[in-house]
């Protein structure tokens, strides 16, 4: 049996503003419309032998992830272990391997896919898998190392004799990255790897020995939990997931075990590490201009620039080698040169606590997605969209009220001690204090627009009463 083990993560804070925590990189669509994420489900399912696909993601960021692969139409079992927060790669393996072994065996074959790159050569990808899944029953650790076709300096290299890993090199500088393509024996680091639950199980005892029982105590107290729930649904415990080292696997186990294998190939790959790569997977026009997304854009005198328009017209005069990003509340202007910098700026936003660094505008929810219109002092107008059958919690706010008008679809609503339908053009107020919920009855998306008064509205004011998605602890 084979399963793709999904790594979704991440900030991706060199594609913001695009990219936020809650809508982090693999969420990114791209301009056939598939995310990141969704493309890296596929090319994984689409191998031979796949039993199931495990996912390791935030806590956070689950229904998106789900709302993900419903999309793709494909259907195969799924499984989730949920993180609390980022713990780097060691922590994910470690965990998925246990996973892997108490459910499958041992002999299982895991295939970890990094859920934000780009591989666009999916049969030179199904053979590499092929060799690297027949090394992996022969109980080596497998990686993927990318024959280099530049001196790129933003990657890890792998020193390689046939499929024999000789060693790891962080991230070079010019120079050597230019000596190690001369030599033609390196390989850029995909981070992409192949191995039985029980190898890599075996290696992390030896070389990591503390992730490796830190992950074991997580896991065991999630199946635990799972007992009463969603066995396919592990959540991962704050205060035990806090105790597992935070390493990658390249330095935990990767760089010091000796059953490490390479396979070198060609399979179009990219990580999309900034938006100058992500720009390269649009056409250019004869200008040499890269234009993506839903809007107009207008140039005159404009060369060799990549626009991904939001939604918006926009119009560009006399410039090159620009990057421009625009979103429903931030726009990202940026010289190509500088493109791995706009980190900095998402850094920038984080540490002033500016909401932009987390969410966009539009968030998504179980139930559906809201997005925030206008706001100001005392009040904010909301468009709240809601997936037929879905629910949102029974709540009650402390300090707002809500004016809910329907525009679409049919609203079932109680509030307080009455329960109603509401159709289009017809409205509900509900009162601070006031014990609430919204639900879809219907066959179609329910789309209302909710305009909150009061002295706080921040979205930490709700009191969750019932809730089907579990989130009232």
């Amino acid at each position: 049996m084979l399963v793709p083990t999904i790594l979704c993560g991440g900030a991706g804070s060199r594609l913001w503003p695009v990219s936020r925590e809650l809508h982090p990189k693999p969420f990114i669509r791209l301009a056939d419309g598939e995310t990141l994420l969704q493309k890296c489900f596929l090319r994984g399912l689409d191998l031979p032998e796949v039993g199931e696909v495990l996912t390791v993601t935030g806590r956070d960021l689950y229904f998106k992830t789900i709302d993900d692969f419903r999309e793709t139409g494909r259907k195969t079992a799924l499984s989730f272990i949920l993180e609390p927060f980022g713990r780097k790669t060691a922590a994910a393996v470690a965990a998925s391997a246990l996973y892997v072994a108490r459910v499958h065996g041992e002999d299982a074959v895991q295939l970890v896919l990094a859920a934000d790159q780009v591989v666009t050569d999916q049969a030179a990808f199904t053979q590499a898998a092929a060799k690297a899944v027949a090394l992996a029953r022969q109980g080596r650790l497998v990686t993927f190392g990318i024959r280099p076709d530049a001196p790129e300096t933003g990657y890890g290299y792998i020193e390689a004799d046939g499929d024999r890993v000789v060693r790891f090199v962080e991230k070079p500088t010019r120079e050597k990255a230019e000596a190690f393509l001369a030599t033609g024996r390196f390989l850029w680091n995909s981070g992409m790897f192949c191995f039985t639950a029980g190898a890599m199980l075996g290696e992390l005892a030896t070389h990591a020995p503390a992730i490796l029982e830190a992950a074991r105590h997580c896991l065991d107290a999630a199946l635990a939990a799972a007992g009463r729930g969603d066995p396919a649904k592990l959540d991962l415990d704050p205060e035990l997931f806090e105790r597992v080292p935070s390493e990658s696997i390249d330095v935990a186990v990767m760089e010091k075990s000796d059953r490490v294998a390479v396979v070198p190939c060609e399979i179009g790959w990219s990580d999309v590490g900034s938006w100058t790569a992500l720009g390269a997977l649009t056409a250019a026009d004869t200008d040499g201009n890269r234009i993506l997304g839903r809007g107009e854009v207008i140039t005159r005198d404009v060369r060799d620039s990549f626009v991904r328009n939001g939604g918006r017209l926009i119009g560009l005069i006399g410039v090159e080698d620009l990057i421009v990003v625009d979103t429903a509340d931030a726009l990202l202007i940026v010289h190509k040169d500088r493109a791995q910098d706009v980190k900095h700026l998402f850094q920038d936003l984080k540490r002033t606590g500016h909401e932009a660094h987390r969410i966009h505008r539009m968030v998504h929810r179980p139930w559906g997605t809201y997005t925030v219109l206008e706001e100001g002092d005392r009040y904010k107008i909301k468009r709240i969209t809601v997936r037929p059958g879905a629910s949102l919690s029974v709540q009650a706010h402390h300090h707002r009220s809500e004016h809910w008008i329907v525009v679409a679809g049919m609203a079932k609503v109680v509030n307080g001690e009455r329960e109603m339908l509401v159709g289009p053009n017809e409205s509900t107020y509900i009162p601070a204090g006031c014990r609430h919920r919204l639900e879809n009855p219907g066959v179609i998306e329910l789309s209302i627009i909710e305009v909150q008064s009061g002295e706080y509205l921040g979205e930490d004011d709700i009191v969750r009463i019932q809730d089907v998605y579990g989130r009232c602890g």
